[in-house]
């Protein structure tokens, strides 16, 4: 049997639980958001199981709301939790009230005490359409132009700094009101506001591909700054 006093005395709960339970909402929102409207994203505290629900995102899923209480198989999760430690069980199949044929998947959140404070809880319904699923993730021709966003996904630091190097010369060459005696400054500044230089290898690898030495990129850094900050 579990015993709800595990897992309902507030007294257990450190103070920065609450915080530390308030990050998952956050990432609710971005789950919710990169999967779309068919994905229902819960967040269940612990402290009182009859209104657990902390935080839902497209709760029409389930109907249910902020203030629900805990599902039976989220109190088996626990048991099961208390009994092999396991945090993560693999994703499972549901049905939700519709008869709607739901994947599921549930994670145990811990708090600083090192004990369970919530559950986050992802509902994907896949009785929709798949058209209608897939086309979350299949922007149209204009959004792709206006709302695609370029990022390099890399495996080490040295391609992050070369690949924003390559796109901030890109970016120079492309902007007219740039001279060439100009370009090198104006390339430290762009890698400068993407903070490329947070990267401690970033001013010798900048400089050698540039052909300038270091002392040139410090200056341009401190130039730059002043000019951001004067800005500001």
């Amino acid at each position: 049997m579990i015993n709800l006093n595990d897992f309902t005395n507030v007294e257990c709960l450190f103070e920065d639980d609450d915080d530390r339970l308030a990050n998952y909402f956050r990432i609710a929102e971005t789950v919710a958001d990169l999967i779309g409207p068919h994905c229902e994203v819960v967040v269940h505290s612990l402290k009182n199981l009859e209104t657990s629900v902390a935080k839902i995102v497209n709760g029409h899923m389930t109907g249910r709301t902020i203030g629900s209480p805990i599902t039976d198989l989220g109190l088996k999760m626990l048991r099961v939790y208390q009994e092999t430690g396991n945090l993560t069980p693999k994703a499972y199949f549901t049905h939700n009230a519709e008869g709607q044929l739901l994947k599921s998947a549930t994670t145990i959140i811990l708090g600083a005490s090192g004990k369970p404070i919530g559950l986050f809880c992802l509902n994907i319904n896949l009785s929709l359409p798949f058209s209608e699923i897939i086309s979350t993730f299949t922007p149209d021709a204009a959004e792709v132009a206006e709302k695609t966003t370029p990022e390099r996904f890399s495996t080490n630091s040295t391609e992050v700094i070369l690949g924003a190097l390559e796109q901030a010369i890109k970016d120079v060459e492309a902007d007219p009101s740039v001279t060439q005696k100009a370009s090198n400054k104006a390339v430290t500044k762009l890698l400068l506001e993407r903070d490329i230089f947070e990267f401690k290898e970033a001013t010798v690898l900048v400089a050698e591909k540039l052909g300038i030495t270091r002392h040139a990129i410090y200056k341009y850094i401190r130039e730059s700054k002043t000019q951001i900050t004067s800005k500001e």
